[in-house]
């Protein structure tokens, strides 16, 4: 079995985990409830699977941003399938580093978008505030990100490679 099926079959079984998290109501109606939800253990610490999850995920970042188009697009169908490991799926790395941030925007990247632009936007405006806010000039890391991101208009608000591209010249 090659290396990119041992990844796949390491986030099918943690989809399979966090399943029940991510499908989990939220009753919004109840007074109180975002400040419930905020106060809650994050996803991955209640599965027990963090420090799993980081280590895949470094290991998809390497895979990712070092191979050709076709990794990467097989990588992005992974994101796009395994809706819940997607969601869940996050870095401990401060984004206030260059690397830090590098590693954020690749998976920015590898989740192209996921399954709102609206929310993606939002997302990358963080990373992009916070970098900023730390000193760091994004726009190199952002331009070499965009190289290797999706350049198909999933939802009508431009690609994933766009937004990067946008964010480089300073928003």
């Amino acid at each position: 079995m090659n290396r990119l099926e041992d990844l796949k079959l390491q986030i099918m079984e943690f989809d399979e985990r966090l399943r029940p998290i991510a499908q989990r109501s939220v009753d919004i109606t109840r007074p109180g409830w975002f400040e419930r939800l905020q106060a809650g253990m994050p996803p991955l610490e209640e599965a027990g699977i963090r420090k799993e999850v980081e280590k895949l995920l470094a290991d998809l970042i390497e895979i990712y941003a070092q191979g050709p188009e076709e990794i990467r697009i097989t990588i992005r169908r992974f994101f796009s399938e395994y809706r819940s490991f997607a969601w869940a799926a996050g870095l401990s790395e401060s984004k206030t580093s260059a690397t830090g941030l590098r590693q954020h925007l690749i998976l920015f990247s590898m989740k192209d978008q996921g399954r709102d632009s609206r929310d993606a936007l939002l997302a990358l405006q963080h990373l992009y505030s916070e970098a900023a806010g730390a000193g760091i000039d994004p726009a190199l890391l952002l331009r070499e990100v965009a190289g290797l991101s999706s350049t198909v208009n999933k939802y009508g608000m431009g690609s994933t490679c766009d937004m990067l591209l946008k964010y480089c010249q300073g928003v």
